[in-house]
């Protein structure tokens, strides 16, 4: 008799609490499955970022705290100023630099021939230089390597704004919109930034 209360006692509508114990665990386990499934349905189910395959050192625009681009007013190096919201409309490449940056230098004459192929189509390059100590050598650097883009002198602001420059050349690509549609730390092959070019024009 004994026994038999002990069973009703752990019996609820018809279900012993071990049975109980597991439907919980079943339940808890398919709620964190489900949660996997959802949280990594694009590496599982083999979707990719539109207009993949990138190079290692891309950084999605997803993962920026925003995919607006931070709009600045900066002094260029002939005395005047850009406004980035100013270039709406326009296909823009920013690419923060140095003078002193070896990848920088060699990456240059590509944001040259870029500028020269897409500039009358609605296209434009804003170099922001990050020259500190060698400020004074941005002008001459520009004349010498006849840069025909605007360069402009960044500051600490600026850097925190894009999330903060932990290399050079490091590169944004925006849309006509004023959005960021790609981000680049390092140097990156001419042809990377002109398949956006393209499909963004």
């Amino acid at each position: 008799m004994a026994e038999k209360n002990h069973v009703k006692k752990n019996k609820f509508g018809g279900i012993s609490k071990k049975h109980r114990s597991w439907i919980y665990t079943g339940f808890f386990v398919g709620v964190i499955l489900l949660l996997f499934i959802f949280n990594n349905s694009d590496y599982l189910f083999g979707r990719s970022e539109e207009n993949g395959p990138y190079p290692p050192n891309y950084i999605p625009a997803s993962q920026k705290s925003t995919a607006l681009a931070p709009d600045f007013t900066l002094p260029t190096s002939d005395g005047k100023v850009i406004t980035l919201s100013d270039l709406k409309g326009k296909v823009v490449i920013i690419d923060f630099w140095a003078t002193w940056c070896p990848p920088c230098r060699k990456g240059i004459p590509d944001l040259i021939q870029l500028k020269k192929k897409y500039g009358a189509k609605g296209f434009e390059i804003v170099g922001i230089s990050v020259d500190t100590d060698t400020k004074d050598e941005v002008v001459p650097f520009i004349k010498d390597w006849k840069i025909n883009y605007p360069v402009v002198y960044g500051n600490m602001n600026v850097y925190q704004q894009y999330g903060g420059i932990r290399a050079i050349p490091t590169s944004f690509v925006i849309d006509k919109k004023g959005k960021i549609v790609a981000t680049y730390e390092g140097l990156i092959p001419v042809e990377t930034y002109e398949n956006h070019i393209k499909k963004l024009m």
